[in-house]
């Protein structure tokens, strides 16, 4: 059986053999572990490995393993969606916020944003194929948000996330991240960060320009969602 450990060089080295195809730098592709559902033990083993950067969905299963871990120097990103009530928790326990998606929670995030931590970085998620089941601001809504989202204090507009629809076709994969990439560039805004990809899609990710790849399955094995609190 596949150790963590394990996992991490595997996943590591579809990274970067994804951006030597495309004659990209290994290092400017972020690996974010998304341990959601996972345990805290987990998230040591995957640390262990060379991990630091976290990805969680589930605010108070978040915080549980963020008391259990303060030992290690460990970057959390809250990348699930966000309800008004939890802003302020996100805003306090979180480096980074992938999944803003409307102006109500921006502004929530920059009021309730501590004076003596950092700037929250921020991305806003796009839903790029238009699913009904997903959050995700609408592509036509884009501009007028990350303009007003970039101008509020305490927070960090970084760039964008999506996660488009899943399929197997690599064509399909390759049109979903373009068409986000092409969004991103037409905000005319200083933005450096693409988060978009998959265990299953990262490889399409990496060559249209994702800056942090989202993996879970391919590190930790299946969800087990009879852990979420």
């Amino acid at each position: 059986m596949s150790t963590i450990a394990d996992n991490v060089l595997r996943v590591s080295a579809r990274i970067d053999a994804a951006a030597h195809a495309v004659q990209r730098d290994p290092a400017s592709i972020g690996l974010l572990a998304v341990s959601k559902t996972k345990p805290a033990e987990a998230v040591r083993e995957a640390f262990a490995a060379g991990i630091s950067e976290f990805g969680e969905n589930y605010l108070q299963e978040a915080l549980g393993k963020q008391e259990q871990l303060t030992d290690l120097p460990l970057t959390w990103h809250f990348i699930g969606p966000i309800q008004s009530n939890k802003t302020r928790a996100i805003a306090e326990h979180f480096a980074w916020v992938h999944s803003v998606d409307r102006l109500k929670i921006a502004q929530r995030l920059s009021e309730q944003r501590p004076a003596d931590l950092p700037p929250l970085n921020i991305c806003i998620q796009v839903n790029v194929s238009g699913e009904a089941s997903k959050s995700g601001c609408a592509p036509a809504d884009l501009p007028a948000l990350a303009t007003a989202i970039a101008a509020l204090p305490r927070l960090t507009l970084r760039g964008l996330m999506a996660i488009p629809e899943p399929t197997e076709d690599r064509a399909q994969q390759d049109a979903a991240f373009a068409t986000v990439r092409t969004l991103q560039e037409s905000l005319n805004l200083p933005l450096d960060t693409l988060s978009m990809g998959m265990s299953h899609d990262l490889e399409s990710a990496v060559a249209q320009g994702a800056t942090w790849v989202r993996i879970g399955t391919a590190l930790f094995g299946a969800r087990d969602y009879g852990q979420q609190p």
